[in-house]
């Protein structure tokens, strides 16, 4: 029988695997020579809107009038000279306010409304495509704004004038360092700075735990006493798990130890090819559940607080489920951070998931076994391609200005690999299906379902979260749970990495009891008052409301353990590139 960590039996038909293995080749190839994006599906978008706005007869006289309008106003914005600086950051400094350049400025703005208005409401045009479009062409016009191009942007021009080109000197030096460690497969200049085990992920630990996928860390107290139910921190296997143990002065780690908590982290392995059969079960086995095993055998009869961060929180979400089904109850409490149950407003991602391109994916992890972290990594760069691209195309490569490294950028740096089969399966069952919200993902052979989750739950999603947006997170007040629900300021990574004393930190939070009823995210928000800091320290009370009282820390590790042959904290899974 295959079970979720050994490859699924091979279709005995020579001539059909023959036949699937050419189909996946040539996809693959073609996945490679498009950076994993599928041309199929790319020309079926572009002539569905071009189809529908080319027989909208009305919509095309609506765009020429309201063209004509805004450029009007644009004419007489650009000639007023009480002219400001247009309402974009890229057009932020002193010198976009001086003709000519305030009038590339507003004629790039005045295309940029223009395309959007021509990628919306075009009558028989579907959701998903619209979005797609419009998607598409803001990159193309992103591409092409005057702030990229160094012959029409006034800052470039004033520095090379200042400098006599030397900005555009160490520009070509920091492209040509970048391209040679891209080549090379080298992080970032500046993440060097930044060592796991040195001054990141230094948080004192022990690994109590190890097997296939995970290494456990359980993490040393530092109060004499602690709260008597200890916490399961289950990350995202995207992402290495130390974002929640940074430096200290901003590990959530390091600040639950010092509040008194028993904290155990997953850290996941980094796959290769050898693990490509590795499905979502077998995450949820020998992840979650055989985390909870150890637990409960270093600490005996205590509940156990679980908390899952991104695609770790699905996971902790499938795993309680599937407990709540058995009548499992070690679970004490259930916390999610940024973490989606519902994928049907997956932001932005969704626009690359869809039948066609996870084929091509898939195919492309076939031929290596894993998909790549560079590969994930250049999709979420172009989710916020103004932010992570091209504002530094401009600083780095124009204005000859290097930025300052920080603990986040070099951990963003530190991507990791997925395994072909659970890749697969969430795309397919997740996003692409949303089987997980509609009743039909199966755990052993049979559906679970989000109402057997029966302990109270916290849930933090981030106002610019471009991964899970908040209102995707938001759906959990569909469930009848006890649920209190934060909205902090932030995007997916610096909103959960968010710590007291952090300047310009904000968010709303509010308790909803199992029995009351519904209310709309946007009313959620407009009724909700604003705190002004961490949410960090409103949680850890609510992690306090919800433990039995204080007790002497436990043992580390398990008793009689193998304590001499596994590492300390951060424990070696995290180290492999």
């Amino acid at each position: 029988m295959t079970t979720p960590c050994t490859p699924p039996t091979p279709d005995p038909d020579a001539w059909q695997n023959w036949v699937n293995e050419l189909d996946r080749h040539a996809q693959a190839t073609v996945g490679q020579i498009t950076g994993g994006i599928s041309p199929v599906q790319a020309a079926l978008v572009y002539l569905d809107w071009l189809g529908h706005l080319g027989t909208a007869p009305g919509k095309q006289l609506d765009l020429m009038k309201r063209f004509i309008e805004d450029a009007q106003a644009t004419t007489e914005r650009v000639l007023s000279p009480e002219d400001e600086v247009p309402a974009d950051k890229r057009f932020k400094s002193e010198g976009w306010r001086r003709f000519p350049f305030n009038a590339w400025a507003e004629g790039f703005l005045l295309m940029q409304r223009a395309w959007d208005r021509a990628t919306h409401d075009v009558p028989g045009v579907g959701h998903k495509t619209e979005e797609t479009a419009t998607f598409a062409a803001r990159q193309w016009l992103d591409m092409m704004s005057p702030s990229n191009l160094p012959w029409l942007n006034p800052e470039v021009l004033q520095a090379t004038a200042k400098e006599g080109g030397m900005n555009l000197v160490r520009g070509g030096q920091n492209w040509f360092d970048d391209w040679q460690r891209l080549v090379r497969g080298l992080p970032p200049s500046g993440a060097e700075q930044y060592e796991v085990g040195r001054n990141v992920a230094i948080t004192p630990g022990k690994v109590v735990m190890r097997n296939d996928l995970i290494e456990l860390i359980q993490y040393s107290p530092t109060t004499d006493k602690v709260h008597a139910e200890p916490i399961l921190i289950v990350p995202a296997w995207i992402m290495k798990y130390y974002i929640l143990d940074l430096q200290p002065q901003n590990s959530l780690v390091k600040y639950l130890v010092d509040q008194g908590h028993t904290v155990f982290m997953i850290s996941w392995k980094n796959p290769t090819a050898d693990d490509r059969d590795k499905g979502m079960d077998c995450y949820r086995e020998l992840g979650v559940m055989a985390a909870l095993d150890t637990i409960n055998r270093i600490v005996p009869d205590r509940k156990v607080h679980g908390v899952g961060y991104c695609l770790g929180g699905t996971m902790l979400m499938i795993a309680a489920a599937a407990m709540g089904r058995a009548h499992d109850d070690r679970l004490a409490t259930m916390t999610l951070f940024a973490a989606q149950g519902d994928f049907t407003e997956a932001g932005e991602l969704l626009l690359f998931i869809n039948d066609s391109e996870v084929s091509l994916i898939e195919a492309m992890m076939a031929e290596e076994g894993v998909l790549k972290g560079s590969q994930m990594a250049g999709t979420f760069q172009l989710l916020h391609s103004n932010d992570l691209i091209w504002s530094r195309v401009l600083k780095e490569y124009m204005l000859g200005q290097r930025g300052e490294p920080n603990d986040l950028m070099a951990w963003n740096a530190d991507t990791t690999r997925m395994p072909y089969r659970m890749h697969s399966e969430y795309l397919r069952k997740l996003f692409l299906h949303n089987d997980l919200a509609s009743g039909r993902y199966e755990v052993d052979g049979s559906p679970v379902w989000f109402t057997d989750i029966r302990m109270p739950a916290f849930a933090v999603g981030t106002v610019t979260d471009h991964v899970a947006p908040w209102k995707s997170v938001y759906k959990l007040h569909l469930l009848p749970i006890d649920l209190t629900f934060v909205l902090t300021s932030g995007g997916h990574n610096a909103g959960i990495v968010s710590e007291p004393g952090h300047p310009r930190r904000h968010y709303q939070i509010r308790h909803r009891p199992a029995t009351e009823h519904y209310v709309d995210p946007d009313t959620w928000q407009a009724m909700t008052p604003r705190v002004e800091g961490s949410w960090w320290p409103a949680w850890q009370a609510w992690l306090a409301e919800h433990s039995s009282g204080l007790v002497a820390p436990p043992r580390m590790g398990l008793p009689g353990g193998r304590k001499k042959t596994l590492p300390d904290a951060p424990g070696d899974y995290v180290r492999v590139p």
